[in-house]
């Protein structure tokens, strides 16, 4: 099987970066990381040579380019059916696919409100009523998940799936953003930061000197 290869930008800042990257790595898939900077003059021209859609992640394997976190993850489950990336029954897996399509196209509010950015000092911020309704919303996901097909370990789903990596950038955005959450959301959120994959990304971030505005960063 060819190498597989992520292309990501910034991971203090590229959210959409470390869905995959996460996934690959708690899944203990091999992988090489090229990385493609925000801020950078030549951000756009570079990244449009690897994909015309112009964005990070790509994922190269061979001569085949995907693009698009989420389809870089199913991507990956179809071609590592033993890693389970997606649960192993059929109404996990169709609620796990639900929620992760959910927060690859919503909650807007809360994305615009609390940009990922791993440096920045945990601080509260003002957020609308909007982004909190996006906060209530995520929390009651988790806990029904969790309540539902998750008991007897510590992600959504039980064993760490693409649901989670989907929601690990929300993770940080919560401790980030001092955001007020429930006991179990809180719970939740260490199982995940506590993780070693998530421990070595943010320790790479935070080793990161690049400094970006808000608005150019994903």
């Amino acid at each position: 099987m060819p190498k597989l290869v992520l292309v990501i930008a910034n991971k203090n800042y590229s959210s959409w970066s470390l869905r995959p990257w996460m996934a690959l790595t708690m899944a203990g898939i091999p992988f090489d990381e090229k990385m493609v900077r925000f801020g950078e003059p030549q951000f756009g021209q570079e990244i449009r040579k690897i994909s015309p859609a112009g964005r990070v992640p790509v994922l190269l394997h061979g001569k085949l380019v995907i693009w698009d976190s989420l389809a870089i993850l199913d991507y990956l489950a179809e071609i590592f059916p033993g890693k389970n990336l997606w649960p192993k029954s059929k109404a996990a897996r169709a609620t796990a696919r639900s929620v992760s399509n959910e927060i690859h196209s919503g909650f807007s509010d809360l994305r615009s409100a609390c940009p990922m950015n791993l440096r920045r000092p945990s601080k509260v911020v003002k957020m609308s009523d909007a982004a909190n309704a996006d906060v209530s919303r995520i929390e009651a996901l988790w806990r029904d998940c969790r309540k539902t097909y998750g008991k007897g370990g510590k992600f959504l789903f039980g064993k760490f799936s693409i649901a989670d990596a989907m929601y690990a950038p929300i993770v940080s955005r919560f401790e980030t953003y001092s955001i007020p959450v429930a006991k179990d959301s809180r719970e939740y959120m260490a199982n995940i930061t506590s993780t070693r994959a998530f421990q070595t990304w943010k320790a790479e971030a935070l080793g990161e000197p690049w400094i970006v505005p808000e608005d150019e960063v994903d």
